[in-house]
């Protein structure tokens, strides 16, 4: 009985031993033992997941710009501009008159003319340039750039296979930067035009030109925005809307194609934004909607026939909404009506902001000109604004700039003054009286232009002489000045000032 005793305490004394060693080493602890890998889906936080109505989205196939390239370079020329000396006067003196040329040059060196007078290589040499230029009909009409053929005396135009042809200037169109010239010759090959308003943001993009003299250079980019303005045009009623690309164009370029991925003619390179003159990233191009209006109108007109809603504006931003309690940030601030312009006549009023033209968006000054300036006197344009929080629909009939609706070439001066930035008029009898002269035009407006960018020229300022000639109306100095090329020297005077000023610019 001791024995069975001993035995079953010896039994229970090594379950507690053994008990007590499990818990002890944390053996009492639930153990999971995993038997085979889980797999856990992943997916990024971008990816679109296919569903039976759902198309997948694949991935971007190589772009092949081959085809564009060949419907492209053949309907693209190269330009040869020769600028004579005679058309600036005095045999490469920029001023016309020795003793004034050399005065400037005694106080300011040969430096003022950045080593070489305008309008004439040193010794009485031509100078020449080139661009490019595209073929926009089979008898030869060719679109370029205003700046490539502004005061030649001779154009040269080398086709694709090499032919050359003498040019005629048709017209030019400084606010846009457009010129038409034509060759003699038929069976021309042409590119298709494309619709610009369509043109999207990251879409590919060839420029196709001459950049250095190389001929039918291509290369290729995006559009990088639209609606662009760069404040490059030196013209009082400029349009700027440029396409803007990161396509290489370089000096040569200017006039040439930008065409889209199907070879259809998109805009016509016209700058490219630098600090070396060289390309740094981005070109510029006019818009091909824009560029056959101008086109049309050189060809059929004689000159642009220019559409005007007749009021100044600024872009919107979110400081002009708040200074002007408006609870919009995009679109076009009207901030001055003028007398007899279509807008007075159709019932727009200050503080109305510009949101859509014809059912396209305006977001800003440059979009709004564009869609403004492909229409022509006469056109209708229904305008949306929102005035006081409400939108307001209004037709508006556009007129030229004297008001009316008629459709016919800007007079003489009218592109001249345009450039210069400047509105000149008359001096009355009584005038003439009080400041003891016999002639003269008087400034009364000074807006961006040659003269505001080159001069430091007030309005008021009375003009007595252009390159020493006497200006006895406002005849004189437009004739005086039309045509010409190259540096130009203005004498006068402000009322109640006995100084005589002298302002210099470039034409």
């Amino acid at each position: 009985m001791k024995n069975l005793s001993a035995l079953i305490f010896a039994a229970i004394l090594g379950s507690l031993i053994t008990l007590g060693i499990y818990k002890g080493l944390g053996m009492d602890k639930k153990v999971v033992t995993i038997q085979e890998e889980q797999t856990i889906p992943t997916a990024f936080t971008n990816a679109v997941h296919p569903s039976p109505t759902t198309p997948a989205i694949s991935a971007a196939e190589p772009v092949d710009f081959r085809m564009a390239a060949a419907k492209s370079m053949p309907a693209v020329v190269h330009i040869k501009s020769t600028v004579s000396t005679a058309s600036s006067g005095g045999g490469g003196n920029p001023y016309g008159n020795g003793d004034i040329y050399e005065y400037f040059k005694e106080f300011f060196g040969d430096d003022l003319f950045d080593g070489a007078p305008p309008g004439g290589a040193p010794g009485g040499q031509d100078r020449q340039s080139s661009g490019s230029g595209v073929i926009i009909s089979r008898d030869g009409y060719i679109v370029t750039n205003n700046h490539v053929v502004e005061g030649a005396s001779e154009l040269e135009v080398t086709l694709y296979d090499n032919r050359s042809f003498p040019a005629e200037l048709i017209g030019t169109d400084p606010s846009t930067d457009l010129a038409v010239i034509k060759v003699n010759s038929s069976a021309l090959p042409t590119l298709e035009l494309a619709n610009s308003d369509e043109a999207r943001v990251g879409e590919w993009v060839l420029a196709v030109g001459n950049p250095f003299n190389l001929s039918s250079t291509v290369t290729a980019g995006i559009v990088s925005a639209k609606g662009r303005s760069i404040n490059i045009l030196n013209d009082q009623y400029a349009i700027e809307s440029f396409i803007q690309t990161d396509a290489a164009v370089n000096p040569g370029n200017s006039g040439g194609a930008l065409v889209n991925v199907d070879g259809e003619l998109l805009g016509i390179n016209t700058a490219i934004a630098t600090k070396t003159g060289y390309f740094q990233g981005y070109s510029f191009a006019v818009p091909v909607n824009i560029v056959q209006k101008v086109v049309d109108d050189l060809i059929n007109y004689g000159g642009v026939q220019r559409a005007y809603l007749g009021i100044r504006i600024q872009d919107l931003d979110s400081q002009l909404a708040q200074e002007m309690g408006l609870d919009i940030s995009q679109g076009v601030y009207v901030g001055e009506i003028l007398e007899n312009g279509a807008a007075k006549k159709s019932g727009m009023m200050v503080g109305d902001v510009i949101v859509d033209v014809d059912g396209m968006p305006v977001k800003s000054a440059p979009e709004l000109q564009e869609i403004i300036g492909r229409k022509r006197p006469g056109d209708y344009a229904d305008v949306t604004v929102n005035r006081q929080g409400r939108d307001k629909k209004i037709r508006v009939s556009l007129t030229n700039r004297s008001g009316s609706t008629d459709r016919f070439a800007e007079p003489a001066g009218g592109e001249l003054l345009s450039r210069l930035g400047v509105s000149v008029q008359d001096l009355g009898p009584t005038d003439l009286r009080r400041l003891d002269i016999d002639g003269g035009t008087i400034v009364t407006e000074i807006v961006p232009g040659i003269v505001s960018k080159e001069t430091k020229m007030r309005e008021g300022f009375i003009i007595l002489k252009v390159n020493d000639r006497d200006v006895r109306d406002t005849g004189d100095f437009i004739n005086t000045l039309n045509g010409k090329r190259g540096g130009v020297m203005v004498e006068g005077i402000y009322p109640g000032d006995p100084t005589v000023y002298f302002y210099a610019f470039g034409l």
